[in-house]
């Protein structure tokens, strides 16, 4: 899979994207899917995308490669950046973050000169969320900049008003959950507990501020410059929301981009095709809509105490579950006392990772544990399965909020007094959603009605299609970028 770069001649009013993704499976999979989906727009080939992403991630991708090698999947090239350390580690603190900024940076601008001096200038660079080293490299190549925004409208508007003039309310009510905060755009009011827990966390934690800190910069650089921000969502979705933030800022609204249950996805966790058949074939044995697909993300850990709750419910409430359960998926790190055998039942399959969108595509597929990632929440959209959020962290906590209160194609699992959502409680939640009373039907039909207004916005010629083409228009080939060079120095990280 992985080709030695060659030289291409640079085409007339062509565009070359360069999609910088964090190392993780919740930015890669969405990043893939943009730029395969900036390629195919143009058919002509004026339209080329590369999806870089960080060294670790790169040898997980393409373990038959070399760093030193630009891969290819016959429609985008990918290519590997460095953050000086490369072993896929979070940062510890402000200095080291300082230092593996300045790494991916110098980086990432050795990779636009490479790609300059072979004919392939980069027009655009697109950033997950909040890359910052990309805007380092803008500057520094007077590039344009996008904005990937892989999460709901809903979390753009809660983080943009957080850093214009929400701060203070939000902050001085952390310790009540249920206080409630009007923001603009929002159809009602929204209470502390459903707001993505880095804003309302006051205990000091290092990853919560240093979130903080990147969203500072990144807003005081859209305030400055406003960039264009892609959003994967939909209209009819989000319609409130977006109306509103289209008015402090230049979205495109280009989901749902999770591609197709056919198209080959990346998977950075151990998954072959023996495996694959091992669970599809599973499926298929199973009537329409019988069996609970449990999930936790890629990210994602709990306790012990939590797995064996979600295991011993799955057993009580008597229906097929296939549990997606990661070895290094516990908390306190006490494997030992976790394998897959010991889980396995008559009744479920247990498998430490799938094919997530297929197995959410199957027809015997009737309801979705999640910890509501976005890219499960829309995969759930797209596949018209009714969800049982159990958030945990970030966005999570908003999402659940969305699925439950806002669109009502699921229910959220209330955790007890030490934080666990216990088997009976989960047992309860399966048996709402996938019965027979009025409320577990209004879902399903809820659900299965988001699924083709979502389909109908993903498909050819459809709003994202149509979105995304104008966004390209947008972007000037021989366009101008310039910024006050003094801004990045005066935001300490």
């Amino acid at each position: 899979m992985a080709d030695k770069e060659k030289e291409v001649r640079p085409q007339h009013n062509s565009h070359h994207f360069l999609l910088v993704a964090y190392g993780i499976q919740s930015h890669i999979n969405p990043g893939r899917v943009l730029a395969h989906r900036l390629t195919r727009l143009g058919i002509d080939g004026s339209v080329q995308a590369t999806l870089s992403v960080p060294v670790a991630s790169y040898r997980r991708m393409f373990p038959d490669a070399t760093t030193a090698e630009t891969a290819t999947d016959g429609i985008i090239s990918y290519v590997p950046c460095s953050d000086g350390v490369d072993d896929g580690s979070w940062t510890k603190d402000a200095d080291d973050r300082a230092l593996r900024r300045r790494a991916t940076s110098e980086s990432l601008s050795a990779i636009v000169a490479r790609f300059a001096d072979r004919g392939q200038p980069v027009t655009c660079i697109i950033c997950t969320m909040i890359f910052l080293p990309v805007l380092d490299v803008a500057r520094e190549h007077n590039i344009p900049v996008a904005i990937y925004w892989i999460q709901p409208a809903t979390l753009l508007a809660i983080n943009y008003h957080y850093f214009h003039g929400y701060n203070e309310i939000i902050t001085s009510h952390a310790i009540d959950p249920t206080y409630k905060v009007c923001l603009p755009g929002l159809s009602c009011p929204l209470q502390i507990g459903n707001f993505p827990s880095f804003l309302i966390d006051m205990s000091g934690n290092e990853m919560s501020k240093a979130i903080i800190e990147l969203f500072q910069e990144l807003f005081k650089y859209i305030d400055q410059l406003r960039p264009k921000v892609l959003l994967n969502t939909f209209d009819e979705l989000e319609a409130n929301v977006i109306r509103e933030i289209k008015k402090h800022l230049d979205v495109f609204t280009v989901g749902p981009m999770v591609g197709s249950s056919t198209e080959a996805r990346i998977h950075l966790f151990k998954h072959d095709n023996v495996d694959k058949k091992r669970y599809m074939e599973w499926l298929q044995a199973h009537p329409e809509k019988s069996v609970v697909y449990v999930s936790f993300g890629s990210i994602t850990k709990n306790s012990k105490w939590q797995i064996d709750e979600i295991i011993g419910g799955l057993r009580q409430c008597g229906r097929p579950y296939l549990l997606v359960m990661r070895k290094d998926g516990l908390e306190d790190d006490d494997e030992s006392n976790h394998n897959l055998e010991d889980t396995q039942s008559q009744l479920g399959m247990v498998v430490e990772w799938c094919d997530q969108l297929e197995v959410l595509s199957h027809s015997t597929v009737g309801c979705f544990v999640s910890h509501c990632g976005w890219n499960s929440t829309i995969e759930a959209v797209v596949s018209g399965v009714p969800v049982i959020g159990v958030p945990n962290m970030f966005d999570q906590l908003t999402n659940i909020y969305l699925i439950e209160e806002e669109w009502g194609i699921g229910i959220k699992g209330e955790r007890n007094s030490d934080g666990v959502v216990t088997g009976t409680e989960l047992a309860r939640c399966i048996e709402l959603v996938m019965g027979e009373s009025p409320k577990a039907m209004a879902i399903r039909e809820r659900s299965k009605a988001l699924k083709e207004i979502a389909q109908a916005a993903a498909n050819a010629r459809g709003s994202a299609e149509k979105n995304l083409r104008d966004f390209i228009e947008t972007i000037q080939v021989n366009g101008t970028f310039c910024m006050d060079s003094t801004m990045s120095k005066s935001i300490k990280l």
